[in-house]
């Protein structure tokens, strides 16, 4: 037996328990992982509430981010070998596969090679795989590009950050709290614009000299977007990842704006496997060369803390990754 999260009723994070259950033998193509630590996402958050991008089927566990070692493998497996340091990266569906346990059943095309620490590993694959899909891999982002990247203070927000300063762009975090101001140019935002407190595109003008952005990297969407657009350069970009408003995304058609909007799904990439070979070799390489540091908020210590890592994550409060140490 292993002890897994679990919930039966959608809800807030008091619908969380932690159970016993026989996890079983890995299938053909799948591995058996002994988590050592896992990354808690606002994707997991949606999915228990039943918000999603794809509905919840009850009973249901969480979690598509976690990192440890390989403890069996299934036919048909040949990468991997019991012992090996591994990441599991969010590569499946929630509905099929959950990480939130001491020990989680994965595909074995959704792990990759850990050369980190457990905590790094299960911090670092989902913000950085976001950025490479959203950003790099279509080309959007280039050298001495001006992006603007809302709820910067999030994991992906802090990732964004870091591979814009490698590439050459010029990144401009968004906060709604002026308290972050001093974090977030201390992680390498070149400029820091406070929602509610400044007028963004005000800021954006001013900040790129009339030029207008060329880039927004966004969490939100909803009716800012609408905003955002005013303070695009002509043919600008706006790469839609998140939903955190909940609201409808509407293409500003009241001005008819030069621009071009675009969203995207991580498991596109992440469920290809020469793509995935590509974005972790990116990844891998800004960890060994130093350049990616995952910002990690608080660990959170055994699975009993998962309501209270929950409730953390929903309050806005963090800097970066939240992890949870089984």
């Amino acid at each position: 037996m292993t002890r897994v999260v679990r919930f039966t009723e959608l809800g807030g994070p008091e619908v969380l328990h932690v159970v016993d259950v026989e996890l079983g033998v890995p299938g053909p193509g799948e591995a058996l992982v002994d988590v050592a630590a896992i990354g808690l996402n606002r994707a997991e958050s949606m999915f228990r509430r039943g918000e999603y991008i794809e509905p919840t089927v009850l009973p249901a566990g969480l979690g598509y981010e976690a990192a440890g070692t390989v403890a069996a493998v299934g036919e048909g497996v040949t990468r991997w070998v019991v012992g090996d340091a591994v990441s599991v990266v969010p590569a499946f569906s929630m509905n099929e596969f959950t990480v939130y346990g001491e020990q989680a059943i994965a595909p074995a095309r959704a792990l990759v090679p850990r050369p980190v620490d457990e905590i790094t590993g299960a911090a670092v694959w989902m913000p950085y795989l976001v950025i490479y899909a959203g950003l790099l891999e279509p080309g959007i982002l280039r050298p001495g590009d001006t992006v603007l990247i809302t709820a910067a203070t999030s994991s992906v927000g802090l990732a964004a950050i870091a591979v814009a300063n490698r590439i050459g762009a010029v990144p401009i975090a968004v906060s709604r709290s002026a308290d972050k101001v001093a974090e977030l140019r201390a992680a390498g935002a070149a400029h820091v614009i406070v929602s509610g407190v400044e007028d963004l595109r005000t800021a954006a003008r001013e900040i790129t000299g009339g030029r207008g952005l060329d880039v927004v990297f966004d969490a939100v969407a909803g009716p800012a977007v609408a905003e955002m657009a005013e303070a695009m350069k002509p043919n600008g970009t706006i790469v839609i990842h998140g939903r955190l408003s909940g609201q409808p995304t509407l293409y500003p058609t009241h001005t008819l704006p030069d621009l071009v909007m675009r969203s995207f799904t991580l498991f596109a990439m992440t469920k290809d496997e020469e793509r995935l070979r590509r974005a972790a070799a990116f990844v891998s390489a800004g960890l060994r060369g130093g350049d990616f540091v995952p910002q990690v908020d608080r660990v959170f210590a055994g699975l009993d803390q998962v309501v209270e890592a929950h409730r953390h994550l929903e309050s806005n409060r963090q800097f970066g990754k939240i992890v949870l140490t089984p």
